[in-house]
């Protein structure tokens, strides 16, 4: 874990995934309202330090901490850390998820187990442990996908766990009447992150935007504005809601 100073924030956030290229975007977005971050990694703890160090040259305040999204010891203990040093949460994000594809017909179990467990499992485990900490006027952010809605082929089982992330996401909200948290998702479209771009060719990536009314693939940047929008006091009345960031692909 690092730090940048030990000075605590108005607002807490926590943004799991943050080290990637969306989540990267989020936890900077965030920050750059104000909000105390802590960037939740599980892989690459140099990404998660850059983000942490971009957010302090920028002038805000954030902490890596790293842990498996889908264990409740180790996202328990991410949230303790990050109470414990800013002295409570008011924002989670949960940006953390994998992807793999397969036409249902071919797709192993085993790969189907291993990313129901990072976006089914992980997204209950971390919303669990948001309901029970966010404290009053704090908001909860899932992610979810377009591919929900647009039946692309070899997309079935992502497709399958992102609509579970949406039935959990609804029903909590409405679970939360009384508490002043708000519980939304996020859907991106296609967005030019290193992993969506990785062995598409250029011709693929032309199609992939042209798709768009907007002719372009999002941005990260795109994607971290209709976060900020959710978690900032302008989202306050928004709520049980799915949030489709994708230029009018769907």
């Amino acid at each position: 874990m690092s730090t940048t100073n030990e000075e605590s924030a108005a607002r807490v956030a926590i943004v799991t995934g943050g080290s990637g290229g969306i989540g990267s975007a989020v936890a900077r977005a965030l920050a750059a309202d104000g909000m105390a971050v802590a960037v939740h990694y599980s892989g690459s703890a140099e990404r998660a330090e850059k983000v942490v160090a971009s957010i302090q040259e920028a002038g805000g305040t954030a902490i890596s901490v790293s842990g498996d999204v889908a264990d409740e010891t180790a996202m328990t203990a991410l949230f303790d850390t990050t109470e414990e040093r800013f002295g409570g949460i008011d924002v989670v994000v949960n940006t953390a998820g994998i992807m793999l594809l397969a036409p249902l017909a071919e797709m192993e179990l085993d790969a189907f187990d291993r990313m129901h467990r990072v976006n089914v499992r992980g997204t209950f485990v971390v919303s669990q442990l948001a309901a029970r900490r966010l404290r009053p006027g704090g908001a909860l952010v899932n992610f979810s996908t377009s591919v929900t809605r647009l039946q692309q082929p070899t997309y079935a089982a992502y497709a399958a766990t992102k609509g579970a992330v949406e039935a959990m996401t609804l029903i909590l909200a409405r679970e939360l009447r009384g508490r002043d948290v708000t519980v939304n998702a996020v859907a991106p479209g296609p967005t030019a992150t290193p992993l969506f771009l990785d062995g598409k060719s250029p011709e693929l990536v032309d199609r992939i935007a042209a798709a768009s009314p907007t002719e372009r693939l999002g941005t990260p940047d795109d994607i971290a504005s209709a976060v900020a929008f959710l978690a900032g006091p302008g989202g306050r009345w928004v709520n049980g809601q799915v949030l489709y960031a994708n230029g009018g692909v769907a």
